[in-house]
């Protein structure tokens, strides 16, 4: 059997910078929540993206958690929701025992359709939140988007989980909304093992979801509780994962594009193969490198064969309107998310993969085409 091909693996700096911050922490005894690298980590991921304020959280789920609790979502609330997404982008709404009404995408973004989000408002004019997904590193239209919840006064949520690096007309996606959220989890652009991030403007709302995330302690010499706190912080010695990630960053950022790049040059021939849109306004981090397909071969071939050789691939995501546990909601839109779950396939995308390791996808890959 050959070497696995991950589709997205951790991936350590060569430079050990994760644990030069990790002994610190160890050596200061500072190993369990707060110190010196949570405060650090937030600070420079401020710095780096362009935000002015971050919690430091144990996933990117709490951080959407948060945020929702921060722009007052209560029970009955009405939550707009891309439905082409992750479940953690969705299962926070129902944390607050809100209503989830789930908006479909776009083929230019791959993400929540603006028209349908303008649709969508005049629906529902009682929404209280927006939350849209960056999908696989690909920005939103964000332009419009800003626009129509700016001008109907609803908070928009930005789940940047997959697309930290990203940027939209030069800037970096997760500040363009009233809360932006990042993810660390393990499969991601850079990662704390797992952990997430809460970013906003708002100075007052952060220094809150602090609070909360800490068990909504309050200062008191005993226990007291005045309000319901969660244990979502950050701990120091996975907050020090992130601070030596970071400084890596960049070079995630350039590997995942040059795999992008490599899969689009070796197999843009193939008939009926499509690639992630990347436009002019928008430049990805390309989490993952996705492809489509619309003719003969099918993603379960692909998958299938690339399996054979132990390399590991995937389906695009199930849009949320189609998962047994959400299907009671109220949906908007047609079928593009329908149609690339089922006409999509995510490549591997790891940063550690060499050129052979490309070739070797690709090689399995054309081969489905040789007979066709």
């Amino acid at each position: 059997m050959s070497e696995k091909i991950w589709l997205s693996s951790p991936h350590m700096s060569d430079e050990g910078y994760e644990m030069e911050y990790i002994k610190e922490a160890f050596d200061t005894n500072w190993i369990a929540p707060l110190g010196t690298n949570v405060d650090g980590f937030e600070k420079e991921v401020v710095k780096k993206v362009g935000a002015k304020h971050a919690a430091a959280l144990v996933s990117g789920t709490a951080a959407i958690h948060l945020a929702l609790i921060a722009a007052g979502i209560k029970e009955g609330d009405v939550v707009f929701c891309q439905d082409l997404t992750f479940s953690a982008t969705a299962n926070p709404i129902i944390y607050q025992r809100a209503i989830p009404v789930f908006i479909d995408s776009d083929y230019e973004t791959w993400n929540m359709s603006a028209s349908l989000l303008e649709e969508a408002l005049e629906k529902y004019p009682q929404v209280k939140a927006v939350i849209i997904t960056h999908l696989y590193g690909l920005s939103a239209d964000l332009e419009k988007i800003v626009k129509l919840c700016k001008d109907k006064g609803v908070v928009l949520i930005e789940d940047a989980a997959e697309s930290l690096g990203t940027t939209y007309k030069g800037q970096y996606t997760g500040t363009f909304g009233d809360y932006g959220i990042l993810s660390f989890n393990g499969n991601k652009i850079i990662t704390t093992s797992g952990g997430g991030m809460l970013l906003s403007d708002n100075e007052e709302r952060i220094n809150k979801a602090r609070f909360w995330s800490t068990q909504a302690r309050d200062k008191a010499r005993h226990y007291q509780h005045s309000e319901l706190g969660f244990n979502y912080r950050m701990s120091n010695v996975v907050a020090g994962i992130g601070r030596g990630q970071l400084k890596v960053l960049d070079q995630r950022l350039a590997k995942k594009n040059y795999i992008f790049e490599y899969y689009k040059k070796e197999l843009q021939d193939l008939k009926d193969i499509g690639f992630m849109p990347v436009r002019h306004l928008n430049k990805p981090n390309f989490w993952i490198s996705c492809i489509t397909l619309c003719g003969e071969v099918r993603p379960e071939d692909v998958m299938d064969a690339l399996a054979a050789d132990n390399i590991e691939s995937r389906p695009i995501w199930k849009p949320m309107h189609m998962q047994p546990f959400f299907q009671e909601y109220d949906f908007i839109g047609s079928d593009v998310g329908k149609t690339l779950f089922e006409n999509g396939v995510c490549l591997p995308s790891d940063t550690k993969m060499s050129d052979e390791d490309l070739a070797r996808v690709v090689k399995v890959i054309r081969s489905l085409w040789k007979d066709r």
